[in-house]
C-alpha cells in the first residue's frame, strides 16, 4: 500500500530548478532509501512532503490525504529533517512531552519513546548538553510520539558512532517489519545496502532509479579483475575487443565491459596465461556513483 505518493512535483527557488517533475511512492512494510548527490534536492522534497515547503507544480498525499489536512500529523508522520531543532534549555522528557501534550498525545508516549531510542538515562539532561549523535536519537525519539505509519528521516545516522549507527539500522527494520512506511536518505552507501528494500535515487532534482537494492546493484556493470604475465599487451588486445580497462593494484587490470567468460577466451585465443581473473562483486556504491556521475554538482580533479 503506497503511504506517501509524490506526483510531478516540481520546486523552483529563482531561476533553479531544485526539484523537477518528480515522481515516486512509497510503499508500507519497507524501507526505502532516498538517494542523490549533494543538491540533488533530497531534502528540498521531503520539506515539500510534509507541508515545509509548497511545491510549484505538482502534488504530494501522505496515507491519502495532504499533510496541511491531517488532523493531527503527528500521529499518521513522524519526521526528523534537523535534529537540531529542539530547545537546548529544555531536558529530553520536558521536550517531548510539550510535543506529546500539544499534539493531544498520552503522557506514557514518552517513557515508551526514551526506553525505545535508548534515552532513559539521559531524560532529565538538557539537550543543550548533548552530542550530535543523542540529539538524533532524540529526533528520533520525538518521530515515534505519535505511533506514525509514515516515517521520514533525513540523514539520521549523522554523527552516531558504529553501535549507534547499528541501533539506527535495526530500528528502521522493526518498524517496516511493523508495516509501517519508511523513507530515509542517507549518504552512506554500505550501510542502505544493509537497510533498505527499495531505493529511489535521484539527481539534479530528477528521477533516476526506483528499483529494488538488489536489481540495482544486479543491473550495473561489473568488473573483473584480470593478472597476466603482460598487462600492457593484453590490455590493448582488451580494447581492442571492446572493453574498458584501467590499471589496478600491483600491475593488475580492472576490466569493464567484457565478462570474465570472454576474457579467459581472448586469452586463450592469443595464448596468453591467466594468473587471476576474478569478477569484482558491484556494491551499492558502485551502482550509485555510476548512475549519479553526470548529476554531480562539483567533480574533483585527481592531481
Amino acid at each position: 500500500m503506497s503511504m506517501i505518493d509524490v506526483r510531478g512535483l516540481t520546486k523552483r527557488y529563482g531561476p533553479e530548478t531544485v526539484v523537477d517533475d518528480l515522481s515516486f511512492t512509497v510503499e508500507a512494510g519497507q524501507v526505502t532509501g532516498f538517494l542523490g548527490p549533494n543538491g540533488a534536492g533530497k531534502s528540498t522534497t521531503m520539506r515539500m512532503i510534509i507541508g515545509l515547503a509548497r511545491p510549484d507544480q505538482g502534488s504530494v498525499t501522505v496515507a491519502g490525504r495532504r499533510y496541511a489536512d491531517l488532523p493531527v500529523p503527528l500521529v499518521e508522520v513522524g519526521a526528523l529533517l534537523d535534529a537540531g531543532a529542539v530547545h537546548g534549555g529544555r531536558t529530553a522528557y520536558d521536550h517531548l512531552l510539550a510535543l506529546a501534550v500539544s499534539n493531544g498525545l498520552p503522557r506514557r508516549r514518552v517513557g515508551e519513546v526514551l526506553a525505545r531510542t535508548g534515552l532513559e538515562g539521559v531524560a532529565r539532561k538538557r539537550a543543550g548538553g548533548f552530542s550530535l549523535g543523542m540529539r538524533q536519537r532524540l529526533g528520533i525519539a520525538a518521530t515515534l510520539l505519535g505511533d506514525p505509519r509514515i516515517l521520514i528521516f533525513d540523514e539520521p545516522v549523522n554523527g552516531l558512532d558504529p553501535e549507534g549507527i547499528r541501533w539506527v539500522r535495526d530500528l528502521m527494520r522493526s518498524l517496516a517489519a511493523e508495516g509501517r512506511a519508511v523513507l530515509v536518505s542517507s549518504h552512506l552507501m554500505g550501510e542502505m545496502a544493509q537497510t533498505a528494500d527499495h531505493l529511489i535515487v535521484i539527481g539534479r532534482g530528477r528521477l533516476i532509479a526506483d528499483t529494488a537494492v538488489s536489481e540495482l546493484t544486479r543491473t550495473s556493470e561489473g568488473t573483473v579483475l584480470v593478472r597476466v604475465t603482460d598487462p600492457g599487451a593484453f590490455a590493448q588486445r582488451l580494447v581492442a575487443a571492446g572493453a574498458t580497462v584501467r590499471d589496478g593494484l600491483e600491475s593488475s587490470l580492472v576490466v569493464s565491459g567484457m565478462g570474465a567468460a570472454d576474457i579467459g577466451k581472448l586469452a586463450a585465443y592469443h595464448g596468453v596465461a591467466l594468473v587471476e581473473l576474478t569478477p569484482q562483486r558491484v556494491t551499492l556504491e558502485d551502482a550509485f556513483m555510476e548512475l549519479t556521475r553526470d548529476s554531480v554538482e562539483y567533480q574533483g580533479v585527481a592531481a
